[in-house]
């Protein structure tokens, strides 16, 4: 029988995070899950799912015990407070079942270590939401660079702006430190960071930022920052993201609150995409003799439309996800990929508070 139309029992552990409810979207689209378990700290946040369909909810409780001793699940999707995250996905590990987490998956980057050492020790496979990897754009542009369609890289420029702090609830955990870690970049400039990485296929090795608290709300976490990088082979890059819109409306499922714009440069062409949503045309020039009859070309795409967390996409991405804990594939991305992304995040904010340029380490 295809290990693809296996069906498995899934757990959500988590319901106080702008996604929780996505995710259980997601997983009652995915044929391959036929039950979910959820888990939640506080009775009171079992509220957020009034207006959930109780499809393939198995139960809905306060005791994780209960979860992790059930040997029918399969896998965990972990989508808790920063602070909280490390040691419920170490403990999930230690239960003998497999993970994919919320970024950025702990408050630093040694928690992060400490999380992906456990996945290796046990055997067991940890993957991270970092799902814009799956958007077509992202797939298309990726090919492109793999193929040498732009040459050497000289450059990259990336964007991620969003609505202000002001529509997303200032009192959330998001904006205090203790419980987050970090603001902006930790928490959404991560994807860009993971983007660069997967698009390129390099490594950023160092890194000189500046962050800093503008919106004049009582937050002790950065809503804006700019990080130049250089990438492993010399190429450069920008990136600059924010909680900056003041007139895009409200907070975390707004899809036309962003401003977005990802753009590589090489030698021989150059690619670039911008959107308000998710990005839907990517726009490649190449001087690359593959290219000559065509070499300004401009891709499409119609997407399809879905409940779950990051559409269609984002279900595909979880569906590789599982066929990776059955030996198939890959983790699509993995605990490995977080640690890196929290090293620059981290390296970040060394650099912009001593001033001074952050060798980070790729091992």
């Amino acid at each position: 029988k295809e290990h693809s139309m296996k069906k498995v029992k899934a757990a959500l552990l988590g319901l106080d995070n702008p996604h929780s409810v996505a995710h259980l979207k997601t997983l009652q689209q995915l044929p391959e899950v036929d039950s979910v378990l959820i888990w939640s700290e506080r009775e009171e946040l079992q509220a957020s799912l009034e207006e959930a369909s109780r499809e393939k909810i198995e139960s809905v409780g306060t005791n994780l015990t209960s979860v992790l001793t059930d040997d029918d699940v399969h896998f965990v999707i972990t989508c808790l407070r920063n602070d909280q995250s490390a040691d419920v996905c170490i403990r999930v590990l230690e239960a003998g079942k497999h993970v994919i987490a919320e970024k950025p998956i702990g408050l630093t980057a040694a928690e992060v270590q400490r999380v992906v050492q456990t996945a290796e020790a046990l055997g067991l496979k940890l993957g991270v939401f970092y799902g814009r990897r799956y958007i077509p754009v992202v797939c298309q542009a990726k090919k492109i660079v793999e193929q040498g369609i732009l040459g050497t890289l000289i450059s990259a420029e990336l964007r991620m702006l969003t609505t202000q702090v002001r529509f997303r609830d200032p009192d959330y955990w998001l904006f205090k430190k203790p419980h987050s870690g970090g603001g902006m970049l930790s928490w959404l400039g991560c994807h860009y960071v993971d983007i660069i990485r997967y698009v390129s296929g390099e490594e950023i090795v160092s890194v000189s930022a500046e962050v800093a608290t503008r919106n004049g709300e009582d937050i002790d976490v950065e809503d804006v920052a700019v990080l130049s990088f250089r990438l492993a082979s010399g190429a450069v890059g920008v990136l600059h993201v924010g909680y900056v819109m003041a007139l895009s409306g409200g907070g975390y499922h707004n899809i036309g609150g962003y401003d977005t714009y990802v753009g590589l440069n090489g030698q021989g062409g150059r690619l670039h995409w911008s959107s308000d949503g998710t990005p839907s045309r990517l726009q490649v020039e190449s001087d690359h003799p593959d290219w000559s009859a065509a070499p300004k070309r401009q891709f499409d795409y119609t997407l399809s439309s879905s409940l779950s967390y990051g559409g269609v996409h984002g279900e595909i991405f979880v569906q590789d996800f599982l066929r990776a804990t059955w030996g198939e594939r890959e983790v699509p991305a993995s605990g490995k990929d977080a640690l890196q992304v929290a090293r620059v995040v981290e390296a970040a904010y060394e650099s912009s508070e001593s001033g001074q340029r952050v060798q980070i380490p790729t091992e």
